[in-house]
């Protein structure tokens, strides 16, 4: 199996690997201007087919119980993800391109434990065994 080179970032915060910065957000930026996405440190690609659906981000920030509220939305995303072609062939091609070159998959969320990011690094690393 080769070596992936797949690195988490929080958007907005630039990037000083010089990884290839893949937004994978349901929302773009707001206020900022779309020629300055890659300068500021969001992103150097938007691939929201990549993020959890509006309804299940919707559906997340309801349920009160935190851990329960994390598996639940593990599960969902899992399945979202797992169900897309689009998403699918993203990832396969993310999974190929990682082996050649660092890339970086960047949300919005503080948690970095907390954070689909996570599951679809996850998702990645293993398209590399398929």
């Amino acid at each position: 199996m080769p070596n992936s080179n797949i690195e988490i970032y929080r958007l907005g915060q630039g990037n000083t690997t010089g990884a290839f910065r893949i937004g994978a957000v349901r929302y773009l930026p707001r206020g900022i201007r779309k020629e300055d996405y890659s300068r500021l440190g969001y992103f150097d690609i938007w691939l929201p087919q990549l993020s959890p659906s509006k309804a299940l981000l919707k559906e997340y920030k309801t349920i009160s119980d935190c851990a329960m509220a994390w598996k639940t939305f593990m599960a969902a995303y899992n399945k979202e993800i797992r169900s897309s072609s689009d998403a699918k062939q993203l990832i396969k091609f993310i999974a190929l391109i990682s082996v050649k070159m660092p890339v970086a998959l960047g949300c919005y969320c503080e948690s970095r434990s907390r954070c689909h990011r996570y599951i679809l690094k996850g998702l990645i690393e293993g398209a590399l065994e398929e």
